[in-house]
């Protein structure tokens, strides 16, 4: 076949436009929890191993382009501990890195349960095995250099907010800094994102008051506060239990979305509304490089924490609640079956509820 100059010309314009189209497919998961009965689970003759906790999930999670986490304890080292005051085992961190998640957000109200020792190990682990994070700095000046988290993928600039309530009353030791909800700062810190250029502005926010379903008028003012200053995409995290997910569209295209939690992705919280969470699963577009980002879609799935009896030894595994009905896992029980799709039911329906 012989292509004419004009032929090969629209060609290679298609091509070209094609090259320009930009896509990534984000996901979030919610409170990433160890208490002491998952400490003990984990652990092994060697050390601590976590394999068997998120293998269900790592196809899912290795679709994303960018997968992120709340990193809800601390790894102060040993002696490990669960609530109220967390230290997790560093293959905690390894096990989740290892599921997929690229990001931790460390702002919440535990990243001080250990002090000052805590929170210089934690930093310096998820370092050492090269996990991005955001929300806890070093000192001042590493958080004038490394926030925003800035994240270029696929040709897509996002910049990645990160902020907690409180941190449970306990002092932020110098020179470490924690990000707490403060709208003088954080639109201080919006005005500052903005030199950077980013296409699109995510923000994790630890919020909301625990073991309750719907947002508080705190919650709905902060997220709104957010979305006049440049924010598209809001993330919530505290609450232990899912609340809805709105999205605010104009001429059918989403403008901005909030999930303002997405309950508990692995804990050992078990009473009703806990033992689970949901995943958001945001897909965002640029038509080329001089267009701006499109939110194409903004959906979820549910998770639901299997806490079983495995050869005399307690387990964990974090269930991706779809794929297990669709194709009816024989492992679980009677029992089990039930308790997931109660969670699973009860979950659907309070993140549609707005």
């Amino acid at each position: 076949m012989r292509f004419t100059a004009s032929t090969l010309f629209l060609f290679l314009a298609f091509s070209l436009s094609q090259a320009q189209e930009k896509q990534v497919r984000l996901i979030f998961a919610g409170d990433a929890m160890q208490h002491l009965p998952q400490i003990r689970a984990a652990q092994t003759p060697d050390g601590y191993n976590y394999d068997s906790c998120f293998y269900l999930l790592k196809e899912k999670i290795a679709s994303a382009d960018i997968a992120c986490v709340n990193f809800e304890t601390t790894l102060a080292g040993k002696p490990y501990s669960g609530y109220p005051q967390f230290s997790a085992p560093d293959e905690f961190a390894s096990g989740l890195k290892d599921a997929g998640f690229d990001i931790f957000f460390l702002a919440n109200n535990h990243v001080v349960d250990k002090g000052r020792r805590g929170v210089e190990r934690t930093l310096g682990v998820l370092d050492s095995i090269g996990i991005k994070h955001t929300g806890v700095f070093r000192s001042k000046d590493f958080r004038a250099l490394n926030y925003p988290l800035m994240v270029i993928k696929n040709g897509i600039r996002i910049a990645f907010l990160n902020y907690t309530y409180d941190t449970n009353g306990l002092p932020v030791t110098a020179p470490h800094m924690v990000n707490v909800i403060d709208t003088l700062q954080m639109k201080s810190d919006l005005r500052l994102t903005q030199l950077y250029n980013p296409d699109i502005v995510i923000a994790n926010m630890h919020w909301g008051d625990e073991y309750v379903t719907r947002p508080n008028a705190e919650q709905k003012r902060l997220a709104s506060f957010l979305f006049r200053n440049g924010v598209r995409i809001i993330i919530g995290n505290h609450p232990h239990v899912v609340q809805p997910l709105a999205k605010n569209k104009t001429n059918n295209e989403i403008e901005t979305v909030v999930y303002y939690s997405l309950g508990n992705f692995v804990s050992n919280q078990q009473k009703i509304n806990t033992d689970g969470g949901a995943m958001a699963e945001i897909v965002i577009h640029m038509a080329d490089d001089n267009s701006p980002v499109k939110i194409i879609s903004c959906s979820y799935s549910l998770i639901w924490v299997r806490k079983h009896t495995e050869n005399g030894k307690l387990k964990y595994t974090v269930i991706p609640v779809e794929e297990h009905k669709k194709k009816a896992i024989p492992e679980l029980t009677p029992e089990e079956w039930q308790k997931m799709n109660i969670f699973a039911t009860k979950a659907d329906q309070l993140i549609g509820s707005f």
